[in-house]
């Protein structure tokens, strides 16, 4: 069998089988098959596509390039969320804790972020000394412990799929369905999780742009599940705009922080938190009735046992627990600038496409897999959507340490703002739950 063969076959349209697509990991894995090739051969997918039981032999595939963690006795109640992606997503950062909190053992385990936006491990990692480089059997004495891990993607853990990430993010192959649903499927089955939910973002922030595309992503990742027995719900959500005020790393933490502590009640932020808990504690069995749940999780804000959680989560992994209570301890920018509106009126919309660029001018994310990052810089939107601002009233304030970045990064954001006189009606960030239906065959 020769790799090039398959760029070909594939190049055509047709169907590799599942010998073919453990070849194809092989060859990643051994280096007999070349970057290039590789890349040529994640075009072709990306142009001809895999159908859903390709893409299910090709996840288990790379489920098996590495080893599979063992949670014991635990195994079965192990819960992992995975975000596709957006722009000011801190959920995992606030639901992981409130999860731990209600004794659900969580273990989140993800790559560093490529593209637009930095990923969880990212921001972690903006809380001095907070390691995210833990080895399987840390991760599991940590989930036995504490009940919740965030941790890079061991080296060992779907290792060819490691591989791929970076060169779909540089080949341009990211959003293809396939590659997409076959990548966050195979790192949640080898990380040892049962129960998975999965954030599927659409909008112009996100790889999905129509939500649509989002479903049909969702679908095809809730019947890998099925074909492989793991319990799978895929939430389709809007990223039109940034999730909550806060975007960049450190900014995103503190923000993160503020919710735990009970100081975030309402708006997106809180809604897909309380959201995403309710759904995981239901589909566990824990309660049946929505209000109730939310009164429970809302209790464990208030209680502060979530903010203990978040707290233990920070020192066991070595990071510095005061950033909670002393935010100087971050590290912080060099500049501050309160941008104004230039008209007032009501908040009709924030692209999230176009913060996202800002983030990247100023540095707050990578474009390769060893690029670095600053942990600092940030824009904070003081006006979101349904909200009226007046003009000479400040609009966001971007958080810097270069002058030239900061103009290009108030181009954008000044782009990313619609204003208008009416009041935009509200719409829910969540447009669809897809779980498996049991009586359908994959």
């Amino acid at each position: 069998m020769k790799f090039v063969d398959l760029i070909e076959k594939k190049k055509q349209g047709y169907a590799h089988s599942q010998e073919e697509l453990e070849f194809i990991v092989k060859s990643i894995m051994n280096g007999y098959a070349q970057d290039y090739q590789i890349s040529a051969w994640l075009m072709a997918v990306y142009f001809k596509g895999m159908s859903e039981k390709e893409t299910a032999y090709f996840t288990e595939a790379l489920a098996a390039s590495g080893r599979t963690i063992d949670f014991g006795d635990l195994k079965n109640l192990i819960v992992d969320k995975h975000s596709t992606g957006g722009v000011g997503d801190n959920v995992t950062i606030t639901l992981i804790p409130l999860l731990a909190a209600a004794g659900i053992p969580v273990a989140k385990l993800a790559d560093k972020g490529l593209g637009h936006s930095a990923g969880t491990v990212d921001k972690l990692e903006s809380i001095p000394g907070f390691n995210t480089e833990l080895d399987v059997a840390s991760i599991v004495k940590q989930v036995s412990e504490t009940s919740a891990v965030i941790a890079s993607q061991a080296k060992d853990i779907a290792p060819a799929d490691k591989k791929l990430y970076v060169l779909r993010n540089t080949s341009a192959t990211a959003d293809s369905e396939a590659l997409l649903a076959a990548s966050i499927v195979s790192k949640k089955i080898a990380s040892g999780a049962s129960n998975i939910i999965i954030d599927v973002k659409y909008g112009s922030g996100a790889f999905m742009k129509t939500p649509e595309e989002a479903v049909q992503l969702s679908k095809r990742i809730v019947n890998i599940g099925k074909y492989l027995e793991k319990s799978i719900t895929a939430v389709v959500t809007s990223m039109e705009e940034p999730l909550g005020r806060a975007v960049g790393n450190t900014l995103e933490v503190i923000e993160a922080i503020e919710f735990l502590k009970g100081n975030i009640k309402e708006g997106d932020l809180a809604e897909l938190t309380y959201s995403f808990a309710s759904i995981i504690l239901m589909q566990l069995r824990y309660y049946d009735n929505e209000a109730e749940v939310r009164n429970y999780l809302r209790g464990l804000i208030e209680s502060g046992k979530a903010l203990d959680k978040f707290r233990e989560l920070i020192a066991v992994q070595g990071g510095d627990v005061g950033v909670i209570d002393n935010y100087d301890k971050f590290s912080l920018p060099s500049f501050k600038i309160e941008c104004e509106s230039k008209k007032c009126g009501y908040i009709q919309n924030i692209n999230a496409s176009n913060i996202a660029k800002a983030l990247s001018a100023l540095g707050a994310s990578r474009d390769s897999a060893i690029g670095r990052i600053d942990y600092s810089v940030g824009v904070y939107l003081n006006k979101k959507s349904g909200e009226y601002v007046n003009k000479g009233e400040t609009l966001y304030t971007i958080y810097s340490n270069d002058e030239d970045s900061t103009r290009v990064a108030q181009r954008h954001c000044d782009e990313a703002f619609s204003i208008n006189d009416s009041r935009p009606a509200h719409n829910s960030l969540i447009y669809e739950i897809v779980r498996t239906n049991e009586d359908e065959d994959v």
